[in-house]
């Protein structure tokens, strides 16, 4: 059991973003005899940015260049929990090892959703087959690298944030990419049609060959039955494809809640203290289901972490009432030095953001600004006399007023011209 008295034996499961920046704030707050702090990552790799991955594939960034900061404390790699024994309040690994705890915090993350697809499994039932990738992981980047080369045919199948990503760093790394996407148009969680349909001209424009309305059926082996050699859709015409990319969402990852006998619906249910169902059990990031509400994004694991950390050290009154998340993804040019080569692509550079409610509702106010020459477009939804939600496209001039003023969900002021939110000072 966890020792009683002395320090707080403080277990975080989980190396990425979440877990991370919680042993960082930790160690920034708490007394240095207050709290032992333990990390454990499954991954060997030093922990890094999982949402700078695309990079990496790219060839823009070397995967060092994406590490987060170190971990003060006791940090583990390549360790994977196995179980959690809430009687004794002891963690168990995988290669045996067993970590008290008087805290628990898991920062699982989640895991690639693998669709239902015929072949999609070897016929030994272990793992994906040749050809097939997940983008989840730092192993699944560096593999896909190696397997790419000018002209590969590569299918990527998910047209949502993480698709568009990784089929831009294909295009670069000089693929063939087709992009297959269910729904009707791309990121549809993010963007509306208008600035969907601005995303698909400029990755047309890279070359990028993108399907939307597009459901996959399964994927054809080789004779040989030896890898993947083409993607099936419903309407049976088939991509061919030496490279399959999944791209299909995400899940949040709660075996090890749920064996423990923790609430987990969607994802591990916690309160505003970001306590699970055992008191002792806290859960944070893309694991953590906070009011009926699963994030997924970095900003969110983020918030959490920091309200944790609080908590834990400095302010047992803080807690976490949710977050107003805006996505951001730059799909463009970086400096010279971040490229691993001076022969890497120049860049047509493309920057979005989207943040709040993009679809009004009966009675909202929308302005909008398109300007196809430039490539850029710009939204804002207003209900009554409050920014509700917004997309930028190619031109973010105005998204850190724009994203103030929705945070803080206060008036707009009532002789401002709804247009003059879209100018650079953003209406302030």
């Amino acid at each position: 059991m966890a020792a009683v008295g002395g320090a707080k034996e403080i277990v975080v499961i989980g190396g990425g973003t979440a877990g991370v920046r919680l042993a960082q704030r930790l160690a920034a707050t708490a007394p240095a005899d207050a709290v032992n702090l333990t990390l454990l990552g499954e991954e060997p790799h030093a922990p890094y940015n999982r949402v700078l991955l695309a990079e990496v594939l790219a060839g823009r960034y070397a995967p060092e260049v994406i590490a987060l900061p170190p971990v003060p404390g006791g940090e583990r790699r390549g360790v994977r929990a196995v179980r959690i024994d809430r009687a004794d309040r002891l963690v168990r690994c995988a290669d045996g090892g067993v970590v008290p705890y008087d805290r628990l915090i898991l920062a699982t993350g989640s895991n690639p959703v693998l669709p239902p697809l015929r072949g999609l499994r070897r016929p030994d039932h272990d793992g994906l087959p040749e050809g097939v990738h997940a983008f989840r992981t730092m192993d699944d980047c560096l593999a896909l690298s190696a397997a790419v080369r000018p002209g590969t045919r590569a299918v990527v199948i998910g047209g949502g944030l993480l698709g568009v990503s990784a089929a831009r760093a294909l295009a670069e790394r000089g693929a063939q990419v087709v992009l297959a996407q269910q729904g009707e148009h791309l990121m549809e969680r993010q963007l509306d049609r208008a600035g969907s349909r601005l995303l698909r001209t400029q990755l047309e424009a890279w070359g990028v060959e993108v399907h939307t309305e597009c459901r996959v059926r399964g994927l054809v082996r080789t004779a040989d039955d030896t890898r993947v050699a083409a993607v099936e859709l419903a309407d049976g015409f088939r991509l061919d494809a030496e490279l399959t990319v999944l791209a299909c969402g995400v899940r949040p990852r709660t075996g090890l809640a749920r064996a423990a006998g923790l609430d987990v619906r969607r994802g591990v249910v916690v309160d505003d203290e970001l306590r699970t169902s055992d008191p002792r059990i806290h859960a944070i990031g893309d694991c953590a289901e906070h009011d009926e509400r699963l994030y997924g994004l970095a900003g969110a694991a983020l918030e959490q972490a920091d309200a944790l950390a609080r908590l834990l050290t400095v302010d047992p009154s803080a807690r976490y009432t949710g977050t107003r998340s805006l996505t951001r993804l730059t799909l463009g040019a970086l400096a010279p030095e971040a490229r691993l080569s001076p022969e890497a692509s120049p860049e047509v550079p493309l920057d979005l953001a989207a943040f709040g409610e993009t679809t009004p509702l009966p009675g909202d106010d929308t302005v909008q600004l398109t300007d196809a020459t430039r490539g850029t477009y710009r939204k804002v939804v207003v209900r009554g006399d409050r920014l509700v939600g917004g997309v930028l496209l190619g031109d973010l001039a105005t998204v850190g007023t724009l994203a103030r003023t929705w945070e803080d969900n206060v008036p707009l002021p009532p002789t401002t011209p709804l247009l003059h939110l879209l100018t650079p000072d953003g209406g302030s």
